[in-house]
């Protein structure tokens, strides 16, 4: 067989899967279009540095909106595109949530875990808390200090700011993303001391 008339034949069966779909929706026809079009959804996907896991996972996002969104498609010799489409549109925002995690800090769990309240004599964890804001730049210190020492609230710091609370948010995201970094290789230190 000839790689044209695979190709040919695997195009002829996705289109009556397809017409099928949307000509009546129903659990067998959805079956069969899940099981025409996924693999490719996963191949897409593993072609652009998806592991196995997160393309598999991503191509059952994409199936379950097409189950659920198909009946929009104007034009059916456009579904091809319009699946892939969606699949483009899922990994960008699979990408974008994996940009936005990054590890910040819960500064009250790490408190327990400071040399200060174990080792070092003489040090607490606010000794240490205003060590870290050497760290930070001075308005990501200034938000830091009457958050988590003065125990300001974040509407208060706002209006004393005259700032958006949500740019005071976004400072204090900041710099506990910054500390995140700094505890994290402090805590390895202290690992591989021990």
């Amino acid at each position: 067989m000839s790689i044209e008339y695979v190709t040919r034949r695997n195009s002829m069966h996705e289109s009556t899967v397809t017409e099928k779909y949307l000509a009546s929706p129903g659990d067998e026809q959805f079956a069969d279009l899940f099981h025409a079009f996924t693999p490719q959804l996963v191949s897409f996907f593993r072609a652009r540095g998806c592991s196995v896991c997160v393309a598999e996972d991503l191509a059952q996002d994409v199936m379950l909106a097409v189950h659920l969104k198909a009946t929009q498609v104007r034009d059916r010799a456009l579904f091809r595109s319009w699946l892939f489409r969606v699949a483009r549109n899922a990994m960008c925002r699979h990408y974008g949530r994996q940009s936005r995690d990054v590890e910040t800090v819960d500064l009250n769990a790490v408190i327990d875990r400071l040399p200060s309240s174990a080792s070092r004599s003489g040090g607490t964890p606010a000794f240490e808390f205003r060590e870290w804001l050497d760290l930070l730049d001075a308005r990501e210190r200034e938000v830091m200090s009457l958050r988590f020492i003065e125990d300001w609230e974040y509407h208060e710091i706002a209006a004393a700011q005259s700032a958006p609370i949500g740019t005071i948010q976004w400072r204090v995201y900041n710099a506990k993303r910054k500390l995140a970094l700094h505890l994290k290789a402090a805590g390895s230190t202290r690992e591989r001391a021990a």
